[in-house]
């Protein structure tokens, strides 16, 4: 069966066509748009929140698009179980909206960081990581100003309690070093997931690195998750 993605666009998406791209002409799936001003994301299986600077980041990332007329399906989608995807940008959406907690602050050296960084996978037991082993490392491309994870310690103490925590960035042995997060990420977090699991939130660009010729093909590895988990529940 083929999966059924929804990329939510919002004024100032940038990485609304990547993700697109990457479920649909490299892993073959089925894939449509969904304008910011519609009021139902329609008959999809996985939403996916993209990167870019929704309605510019006035006020602070993600604050406007939250009160898209969109997100109210989004939310709903959501409590009803659907997947949703948050990447970069999203990810600062879904906490905004209160999908997930925290928040994300701006990088600890106040500079934009475009590169390259490796990830240490936390749990490989969820819908965005089951084509994973845990403890993991890989390859993706970070583009933020504010990726600087941030809760207090009861909601991080919690999220490890969960195993909510499905990233951290670390070296390319796995180990967790200050020079390894290039945000100044709480607790070194990358991504994290909702209390059900159906919600993750993102900052690095896997859309991004789907291909050899751009970035590597680690990216995939989280789509192929998504469409390993949709296909095991219709099975």
């Amino acid at each position: 069966m083929s999966v059924r993605f929804g990329v939510i666009v919002f004024p100032g998406s940038n990485c609304d066509h990547d993700a697109y791209h990457a479920v649909k002409h490299v892993l073959g799936q089925e894939a449509r748009f969904i304008w910011h001003e519609e009021e139902r994301v329609g008959d999809v299986d996985v939403v996916i929140l993209p990167g870019g600077f929704s309605y510019g980041d006035y006020l602070r990332s993600g604050a406007i698009a939250r009160f898209s007329p969109v997100m109210q399906d989004v939310v709903r989608f959501a409590e009803d179980g659907g997947l949703v995807f948050g990447i970069c940008n999203g990810f600062q959406i879904l906490c905004e909206a209160g999908l997930l907690p925290g928040t994300l602050l701006r990088n600890e050296s106040l500079r934009f960081v475009s590169k390259p960084v490796t990830l240490r996978t936390e749990n490989a037991d969820t819908p965005f990581t089951n084509a994973l082993r845990k403890g993991q490392t890989l390859t993706l491309p970070v583009a933020h100003g504010e990726g600087r994870y941030y809760a207090d310690d009861a909601v991080l103490d919690q999220l490890e309690a969960d195993d909510r925590v499905l990233f951290r960035y670390s070296t390319p042995e796995g180990a967790l070093t200050d020079d390894a997060n290039p945000n100044g990420s709480a607790r070194h977090i990358a991504g994290i997931a909702n209390e059900s699991g159906n919600v993750c939130g993102f900052m690095p660009h896997p859309e991004r690195c789907v291909e050899p010729m751009i970035e590597g093909t680690d990216g995939r590895l989280l789509f192929e998750s998504l469409i390993r988990h949709v296909g095991s529940v219709h099975a």
